[in-house]
């Protein structure tokens, strides 16, 4: 049997044009997903850090059909942009998630990530003026005069 023969007796199955269909959406997503970390510049490592997941998990996520829109909102937030999702009917557009105006999760960790000097520093002038300190228990459990 041809290549071609056994490609139209798998599209004359039952089904096929959907699965297709279903492959196309995977591979559409897949391909935009890594097209806007390249275009931003970022390796797959790089944005895991931005996220606060493994690298892995960023692959994993690039090459899936079933994410979450909350993923698909940190993935585009640590890129620096906006997710929004619409339904198109002709030339009538509902939107239906527009990017969060409240700073996500993932906004929080980036802020974290990206000032670690100065909690530390706060953290060490709150030391040496003898108050307690909210994360180590010997500092607590130290008295002012």
């Amino acid at each position: 049997m041809s290549l071609k023969e056994w490609e139209r007796k798998v599209l004359a199955a039952p089904g096929a044009a959907e699965r297709v269909r279903d492959v196309e959406e995977e591979l559409r997503l897949a391909a935009g997903l890594t097209a806007l970390r390249e275009q931003a510049g970022l390796s797959q490592r790089d944005l895991a850090k931005r996220i606060g997941v493994s690298q892995p998990r960023i692959a994993a996520i690039e090459r899936s059909h079933n994410v979450t829109i909350d993923l698909l909102e940190q993935y585009v937030a640590a890129l620096g942009a906006q997710l929004e999702v619409s339904v198109v009917r002709g030339r009538r557009r509902t939107p239906l998630v527009r990017g969060r105006t409240q700073p996500t999760k993932t906004a929080a960790r980036m802020a974290k990530v990206a000032q670690p000097k100065a909690r530390t520093a706060g953290k060490a002038a709150t030391a040496a003026q003898g108050k307690p300190s909210k994360t180590t228990g010997a500092a607590r459990k130290t008295k002012v005069a």
